[in-house]
């Protein structure tokens, strides 16, 4: 439940559609619903803006198709990250009108209608870092946040970036997945106006470590817009970076 939702099932009560018995029944999972194996937190939309999002991994596809299930009986958008194809299976059978994103390892189910809030560019080096990338956009897509993605930009070959530096102007904010020595989020720092959302990539050969090297180097970068999220933390990117660009659109 977000405050748009509360605020119809409080008119509707107002209004003599909805018995008050009836709304307290909905009311009742608030804050959080325990299935048991999970707590989920219905009430996290109305704190935060942003709803619940389930981490699949570790989970069983039977305990995140639940998961699923009972977020999206309450009428949120509901998003699942790093599912992978049984997972993804279990959900589409338990909801069929959920959407699996195989490149980004996610799902999602968009159940509210309300208009994009600020834009995010999502920037990636190399097609290797699409997965990351990916996971990024489609997360911000559902928060409601227009998305512009520019892929295969590195540094190796950087002209390609500078032909997309209108694109990047526009942006409220801008998520930039690397590997490797993880260098563009510096370029990219200086090229813009706003805060840069680096993002490491377990991209590399032996030296890279599995992505420690690209979070040295982005922890050290001489850019000072640019801030850091974990190794492969797409979704995380995308989650402040939103909360960024609904700041800047209001």
């Amino acid at each position: 439940m977000n405050k748009a939702t509360l605020l119809e099932l409080l008119a509707s009560v107002e209004r003599g559609d909805l018995t008050p018995q009836a709304a307290s029944e909905r009311l009742a999972n608030l804050p959080y619903e325990d299935l048991g194996h999970a707590r989920i937190d219905h009430h996290r939309s109305l704190r935060t803006g942003l709803p619940e999002v389930i981490y699949s991994a570790g989970k069983s596809p039977s305990q995140v198709a639940e998961i699923f299930t009972r977020m999206a009986a309450a009428g949120s958008d509901v998003l699942a990250t790093r599912a992978d194809q049984p997972t993804a299976e279990a959900v589409l059978i338990a909801v069929p009108a959920a959407v699996h994103h195989p490149q980004a390892r996610a799902i999602t189910l968009k159940q509210t209608q309300t208009d994009p809030r600020g834009h995010i560019a999502v920037v990636c080096a190399g097609t290797s870092d699409l997965p990351i990338a990916e996971e990024a956009a489609v997360t911000a897509g559902l928060f409601n946040t227009r998305v512009t993605r520019l892929y295969d930009v590195g540094v190796a070959g950087i002209h390609r970036l500078l032909a997309v530096r209108e694109e990047l102007a526009t942006a409220n904010a801008v998520i930039v997945c690397a590997g490797m020595e993880g260098a563009l989020p510096s370029v990219v720092g200086g090229l813009v106006g706003v805060p840069v959302i680096a993002v490491p990539t377990s991209v590399g050969y032996g030296a890279s470590f599995n992505g420690a090297a690209a979070l040295l180097g982005m922890l050290n970068s001489c850019s000072p817009n640019v801030t850091v999220v974990n190794i492969d933390n797409g979704f995380g990117a995308a989650y402040t970076a939103t909360l960024i660009a609904r700041a800047a659109d209001q």
